[in-house]
């Protein structure tokens, strides 16, 4: 078995997909190491593991819509595609999407995955309970403001198997997205704060090089009439729908792209906040992702200490998006404490090259801060890690309460979290 990008193969030695709760509990008390495997989108090996990797599709559940208290609960396996469309077709939304839906919600909310927005908190921020089967093989459910909730919500898959997911709901909203080419770049830092709060969702898409950026895609929510004008920055209003990736043309059968709808036609938030279609193949594919957050009161500095390396950047980008993420509460979330920046690199599929470079790039943003995604390749060793995630040795404690015998450590966790 490979990840979705097929630059990591999984070495376990077996591949279970339990069909209930309870077969799930046996297979996580009978083996010595054993890890849930979501939509297999970590560009990692934080997924793998020695021992038994465990698919959460075929467990019973359906999405559970609560109106009265404001929540949905799902299934851990489901995607977000599933979910929204569950959610829209009851005229009801989530606060935010990723970039594509084709993510497992288990899968995104553990290892920090987020959308954009500067109001906007990562995916695990609308977690407001979760159940998690235990070493023990017990389940036990972990609400928002109790005990190791915090710590555990965005867990690395270290402190159990999460089986189902609660989530804050709101009424259905609609979004018009259009795509901003060619601002320069001294318009757009000199503005920043007003680029990137100029409508409810917003991505700035870059190779570093240049005076231009190359796309801004901006999500704005019909029911709210005030965002800024980017044409007052200069650069022009794409009239035709683009892909973020350079020289990506439209199917050449049906004349689609695989992006969400654009040209600033409505549309329900499902089908607007992604940047990608679920029943098209998603980015390139063939890739490797890097990201780091920053502070977002760092951007501008980060963005300029990147674009002076941008030789050694470009050649082996596909692309980089830029977006903005809220503050959540979450101990190892990349966004935790901080409004931040994330910066998110789409790679070609070098990984030599690549893992050669990220050392440059991490020393070039090391003044900033910078928080490595967890489900991304980076070489961010675990004593900068600690800097990066103050709670992270505090983790380490909660995890070796929680699972003494270390089923759920793999070499990710262990060279990551609890080496010493």
């Amino acid at each position: 078995m490979k990840n979705w990008a097929g630059n990591l193969e999984y070495t376990a030695a077996e591949h279970r997909q339990p069909r209930t709760i309870d077969e799930l509990a046996e297979i996580v008390v009978s083996s010595p190491r054993v890890k849930a495997l979501g939509s297999r989108h970590s560009f990692n090996d934080a997924a793998d593991t020695s021992g038994v990797l465990v698919s959460l599709g075929n467990l019973p559940g359906e999405v559970e819509i609560d109106e009265s208290n404001g929540v949905v609960r799902v299934p851990a396996g489901h995607t977000y595609a599933d979910v929204g469309s569950a959610l829209q077709s009851n005229g009801f939304a989530l606060h935010n999407l990723a970039s594509l839906p084709h993510i497992s919600v288990a899968g995104a909310v553990q290892t920090g995955t987020h959308g954009s927005g500067v109001a906007n908190g990562s995916l695990a921020s609308a977690v407001r309970a979760f159940d998690i089967v235990r070493a023990s093989g017990e389940t036990e459910t972990l609400q928002a403001g109790g005990r190791d909730f915090d710590a555990s919500v965005v867990g690395l898959g270290a402190l159990g198997i999460v089986t189902s997911v609660t989530l804050a709901i709101e009424p259905t909203f609609e979004v018009a997205q259009h795509v901003h080419e060619g601002m320069p770049w001294d318009a757009a830092l000199a503005n920043w704060p007003a680029v990137t709060g100029s409508a409810y969702s917003v991505s700035v898409f870059t190779t570093f090089q240049g005076e231009n950026t190359h796309q801004i895609w901006v999500k704005h929510r019909v029911d709210d009439e005030a965002h800024f004008d980017l044409a007052t920055l200069g650069g022009r209003e794409s009239l035709v729908p683009l892909h973020p990736l350079p020289d990506v043309l439209p199917d050449a059968l049906t004349g689609e792209h695989s992006t969400t709808v654009q040209l600033r036609q409505p549309g329900p938030w499902n089908e607007r906040l992604p940047h990608f279609r679920s029943e098209f193949q998603p980015s390139h594919g063939d890739e490797i992702q890097s990201e780091y957050l920053v502070p977002a009161d760092q951007a501008v500095h980060a963005i300029e200490a990147l674009r002076g390396i941008s030789d050694l950047i470009a050649p082996l980008l596909y692309i980089s998006e830029l977006r903005t993420v809220a503050a959540d509460a979450a101990w190892l979330s990349p966004s935790q404490g901080r409004d931040s920046l994330a910066i998110h690199f789409t790679w070609q599929q070098r990984p030599a090259e690549i893992f050669a470079v990220l050392p440059r790039i991490e020393e070039a943003l090391a003044p900033f801060d910078p928080r490595p995604h967890w489900g991304k390749v980076s070489v961010m060793p675990r004593e900068r890690l600690r800097l990066a995630y103050p709670r992270l040795d505090d983790f380490a404690a909660l995890a070796g309460r929680v699972d003494p015998l270390g089923k759920f450590r793999n070499a990710f966790l262990e060279r990551s979290v609890f080496a010493a």
